[in-house]
């Protein structure tokens, strides 16, 4: 490729997004750049202060639940108080819960704000991914979120391989970039990010209209039988991406590798989804997602089951390189998807469902493998990974369906029905008119995005943010 046409390519992906965007993906980046402790937390438990893969395992479980904890609740908030408050108020509260940690000495208090730093640092994901869904229109959210996501990854591959050097002169160093980094982070939203949350519809005489979209209670999101299927695959997904964390670096550790070694096999997937995120997901974003989706949780399956035969770093590598290309259309195909049936007074609960997801992952996948590698040993852990995988893709094959069979739009349910299984643009705007009527869930986000995007394609996800 000429590199006139690489300079076209870089500007149509990042052109015609506003300006707010920009600055909450700044502080996204800069956010990223200090995330140490999540990455390094097993590592320094179980080499720095000689504690077992099972008290590892409990920490990240408990930070985990933190996680599934705030996610649910900043949800809510999100859609109650705003997106920026709930923002500020999680950046503010994690930078001082991870300074804490790392003069803690006491395992019970290792244990105790753990939680709590999983809980402060989750609870800023549902608004962040509102937010975004707020302020980008319709048919450039796969791309936004992409974007963000590729953010999320650069900050994550320059911190991972910067803090296995910084932690040679104490993980202290660490703990404290950590809070640092994220305060500043808070700095930049407070300054340069408005709020976004959508007014409800006034007429044009400025009083509110008599029927405006009717307020999602978290009820009708766990009623919503396609979306809370996105929600289960994404977290078996999340349960193998999330032994990257855990398990990958006690194996490496038992295999005799630094925490330096650990951090240039990890750094690989973020430099990895650096490099081809945003052409990927130019690719990916007008394409049928249950397909993708499928492959993408055969790769990510595949990918930790070839951990078994590492044994060096570059093998660890090699690995690590097969799950990121899984992950890497998973998150833009699956986070473009949740936004689509996400009805828009109800962003915050949707964001904090599919949030969930990710934190219940981040609770029982710790507990699982750690207690796998101590009983049954690695191997015996990478082999289920496979499984997993390959249970996963079976279940996005019957998404694949579901979504294509949706039923009507007066039937119950049909609101998010429809908008989740848009085929065409003319189908999801229908829709999305059928639904506005009668204040029906789905409408508001999902047949909105099928119709911009003119073929009812999704995008983007991660968690890992």
């Amino acid at each position: 490729m000429s590199v006139v046409r690489l300079r076209q390519a870089a500007k149509e992906s990042v052109s015609g997004l506003p300006r707010e965007f920009w600055w909450l993906w700044t502080s996204t980046l800069v956010n990223r750049l200090g995330g140490f402790v999540a990455t390094f937390l097993a590592m320094y438990l179980t080499v720095d202060r000689g504690y077992s893969a099972m008290f590892a395992g409990l920490v990240g479980a408990l930070h985990g639940l933190g996680g599934a904890v705030s996610a649910v609740v900043s949800g809510v908030l999100t859609d109650r108080l705003g997106r920026r408050p709930t923002l500020l108020v999680a950046q503010l509260s994690t930078a001082v819960t991870v300074a804490v940690l790392g003069f803690v000495q006491n395992p019970v208090a290792i244990a105790v704000v753990a939680c709590l730093v999983g809980m402060t640092s989750n609870a800023s994901r549902p608004a962040v991914q509102a937010m975004i869904a707020d302020i980008v229109a319709p048919g450039d959210r796969v791309r936004a979120f992409a974007l963000n996501y590729w953010a999320i990854n650069l900050g994550f591959a320059v911190s991972a391989a910067a803090a296995g050097l910084i932690a040679r002169h104490g993980y202290l160093t660490l703990f404290l970039a950590d809070a640092g980094m994220t305060l500043l982070c808070a700095v930049i939203v407070f300054g340069k990010v408005p709020e976004s949350r959508p007014e409800r519809e006034r007429t044009g005489e400025g009083v509110v209209a008599d029927a405006p979209e009717r307020e999602v209670g978290l009820g009708a999101v766990l009623r919503d039988r396609r979306f809370m299927a996105v929600v289960a695959l994404s977290f078996l997904v999340a349960t193998l991406i999330q032994q990257a964390f855990v398990a990958l670096p006690v194996a490496m550790g038992a295999d005799g590798l630094s925490s330096t070694d650990f951090g240039v096999a990890i750094a690989t997937n973020g430099v990895l989804i650096v490099a081809v995120q945003i052409p990927v997901t130019r690719f990916l974003e007008h394409r049928d997602p249950a397909p993708l989706l499928m492959v993408s949780a055969l790769l990510t399956g595949a990918g930790f089951g070839l951990t078994a035969f590492a044994g060096s770093v570059g093998m660890y590598a090699l690995a690590v390189m097969v799950w990121t290309v899984g992950e890497i259309i998973n998150s833009p195909t699956q986070m473009g998807l949740v936004a689509r049936l996400s009805p828009t007074h109800g962003r915050g609960r949707y964001q904090g469902m599919y949030t969930l997801s990710w934190s219940l992952a981040s609770l029982i996948a710790p507990l699982a493998g750690g207690a796998v590698m101590d009983r049954f040993g690695a191997d015996a852990l990478w082999a289920a990974s496979a499984v997993v995988g390959l249970v996963a893709a079976g279940g996005y094959m019957a998404l694949g369906r579901a979504l294509r069979n949706r039923p009507a739009a007066g039937e119950s349910g049909g609101g998010v029905g429809a908008g989740a299984g848009a085929a065409s643009g003319a189908a999801a705007a229908s829709a999305s008119a059928s639904a506005g009527e009668g204040g029906q869930v789905g409408a508001a986000s999902g047949g909105g995005t099928g119709a911009a995007s003119g073929a009812g394609v999704p995008s983007v996800g991660a968690g890992s943010s």
